[in-house]
């Protein structure tokens, strides 16, 4: 099959450090696996990158209206990046909706692909327009370059088996091959993911590679383009072995590495909720390893069966998003109580309530440090990019363990549907931690809240002889774990969960300062704003601005010396996509300093544009 034709030698080849392209359509026409499979073949080729989906929030929205468009836009690069851009350089818009949705993202002058063949009047009426962008006018800032996809796939199937309605579900193979040809791709490996993903409907394989195929000779044959781009692999990356990696696949890969580096079989009860479903999906799939999942009927059962396999000897751990944590809090709370190592995982989304179930938000941070009834403490972490996810996952369940303490380890859907280039690390590089479980009864007796070190009690695995003890939610008596109502043993009990806690600190790294340990101005966050930050701090310090920028991974609780840190700049800005919660727990911490808050609650995620304005505006007072 060829790829190219004596054609391709006429046409110039421009070389791009990064590109963005962002694919747009109705809910059901496949943006996604488009997305997905440009990234994968840009991965291959060796380019870093970064993606983010974009989910409608409803199930299935009318088709060619504005809440149905699904769009995703992937950043491929030579060089290293950290975000998926902040503007598409080209906009694939499979119908009007998708076009009028996406536009005002587009860089002025960008290139806007657009499928004429979805342009009725019926179509446009769908979109809410009342006249066609592709004669108003409003397209003039940008190069259009129109393309009847309907009818160029009809014909390029014409003679296969497949019906009319099959047909035009491979409009997605067009498009994705014409980028292809745009930006000097190969078409080996998403061919031989179609064959694998179809082994049981061949003709279905056969007919996305001849769409594919057909929209890549479209460059050449219709002259739709002045001349083709490549962006080279990237050399700054850190030589070894990478893969692309989606943040809820890195999240179950490293609680399952978790699991291994304690020597324990994990337990998963789960309840599928939007975006945090695929950690169980993939979960599922990891049997070999001896992990056992568990669909209950619902949040409540999910957590307790997570919370029964801890107290069976597993390292229990649950999957949810905000909505599925305000049914286990009560749960939460036991798992306090008993002190076993429990993992949960919350994929934030955008609240309050059902919310927008499939765009991001950074809201759940006050629930996850303090949404307990009473003295309820639990460590809380976050993982900052997809490829973090795997240690944050792993260090979630070291301190669960070693700690004897439940952990909530904080992601969010940018996190969960974005990818991003993996090394991976070498097993034996992999701290184990193992755990220790009781097997006999100790010298001078059993004492089931007796303290270690860390004030971790004995994990005592039910049907050892001579280690029979109460659990439930009722207050312990210090050491013997009996029911105790007693008001002095309650303080003591309250007092020491904290400490346990808070004891944590002494484990958990300082983070390191990005830039100069002292300036005008130091970015401080949290979670997925990380890329973010870092392409902002990066672009003002090329102009000489003193600012730097620090990443919390430990939320709580939080690491030592940050306010020594924090003083040594004049200023310390804190972007979060919620009202400013960590900046609150900040100033209760250390009133002492100044610290800005900078909220943003689109359920979309910062742009590098809108920090180094805000940055600036710091900077000029």
């Amino acid at each position: 099959m060829t790829q190219s034709s004596a054609k391709d030698a006429e046409l110039p080849l421009q070389h791009f450090e990064s590109v963005v392209i962002r694919f747009a359509g109705d809910s059901g026409d496949g943006m996604q696996i488009t997305g997905n499979q440009f990234t994968h073949t840009s991965a291959v080729i060796g380019n870093d990158l970064a993606t983010f989906p974009d989910y409608p929030a409803e199930i299935r929205a009318p088709a060619g209206t504005r809440p149905g468009v699904s769009g995703f836009q992937v950043r491929f690069s030579s060089s290293d990046i950290h975000t998926p851009g902040d503007q598409p350089d080209v906009l694939v818009a499979m119908n009007p909706a998708a076009l009028v949705v996406n536009i005002k993202d587009l860089k002025p002058g960008g290139i806007v692909v657009v499928n004429t063949g979805q342009f009725s009047d019926s179509d446009l009426k769908k979109a809410a327009l009342t006249k066609n962008p592709l004669t108003d006018g409003s397209l003039s800032g940008y190069r259009v370059i129109e393309i009847d996809i309907n009818k160029r796939v009809t014909e390029a199937l014409k003679g296969t088996a497949l019906s009319s309605k099959e047909v035009q579900r491979c409009k997605n193979f067009y498009t994705l091959g014409l980028m292809y040809w745009l930006y000097h791709r190969p078409l080996e490996t998403t061919m031989k993911w179609l064959e694998e993903k179809f082994a049981k409907r061949p003709e279905l394989a056969e007919a996305n590679k001849l769409a594919m195929q057909a929209g890549y000779n479209a460059g050449d044959i219709h002259e739709l383009f002045q001349g083709r781009y490549e962006v080279l692999p990237c050399t700054s990356m850190t030589p070894g072995t990478y893969r692309n990696i989606m943040g809820n696949d890195a999240t179950a890969m490293g609680l399952v590495a978790g699991a291994q580096l304690a020597g324990l079989r994990l337990f998963l009860g789960s309840y599928p909720i939007t975006p945090a479903s695929g950690i169980l999906e993939a979960l599922a799939s990891y049997k070999h390893f001896g992990v056992i999942t568990f669909q209950a009927e619902d949040e409540i059962a999910a957590i307790c069966s997570a919370l029964g396999s801890a107290y069976a000897g597993c390292l229990g751990l649950t999957t949810t998003s905000g909505p599925g944590i305000a049914l286990k809090t009560e749960a939460m709370g036991l798992a306090v109580s008993v002190e076993l190592p429990l993992v949960i995982v919350n994929v934030q989304r955008g609240g309050p309530s059902t919310g927008l179930p499939t765009k991001t938000e950074q809201a759940d941070l006050f629930q996850a440090i303090f949404g307990r009834n009473g003295e309820a403490p639990i460590p809380v972490i976050a993982a900052s990019t997809p490829a973090d996810a795997f240690e944050t996952a792993i260090e979630a369940c070291r301190i669960a363990v070693q700690y004897m303490t439940p952990v909530i380890l904080l992601t969010d859907g940018y996190i969960a549907n974005g990818a991003e280039p993996w090394k991976l690390p070498k097993v034996e590089d992999l701290t184990p931690f193992p755990a220790t479980q009781l097997k006999a009864v100790p010298e001078g007796g059993f004492l089931p809240y007796a303290r270690d070190a860390h004030l971790a009690r004995p994990w005592a695995v039910p049907g050892t002889p001579g280690l029979e003890h109460r659990v439930g939610g009722l207050e312990k008596a210090h050491l013997t774990g009996n029911i105790s109502y007693d008001p002095d043993n309650h303080e003591f009990m309250v007092r020491m969960r904290h400490n346990k806690v808070m004891g944590i600190r002494d484990s958990i790294p300082t983070p390191n300062v990005f830039g100069d340990s002292t300036g005008d101005v130091l970015v401080l966050g949290w979670g997925s704003t990380r890329g973010a930050i870092t392409s902002a701090i990066e672009e003002l310090r090329k102009k000489g601005r003193k600012v730097s920028s620090l990443h919390l991974r430990h939320v709580w609780p939080l690491p030592k010396d940050l306010d020594k840190i924090m003083a040594c700049f004049r200023s310390v800005l804190v972007p979060e996509m919620n009202m400013g919660q960590m900046a609150r727990i900040l100033r209760s911490e250390y009133p002492q300093q100044n610290i800005i808050s900078y909220p943003k609650i689109q359920g979309q995620p910062f742009r590098t544009t809108e920090l180094v304005k805000k940055i600036e505006t710091l900077l000029e007072k």
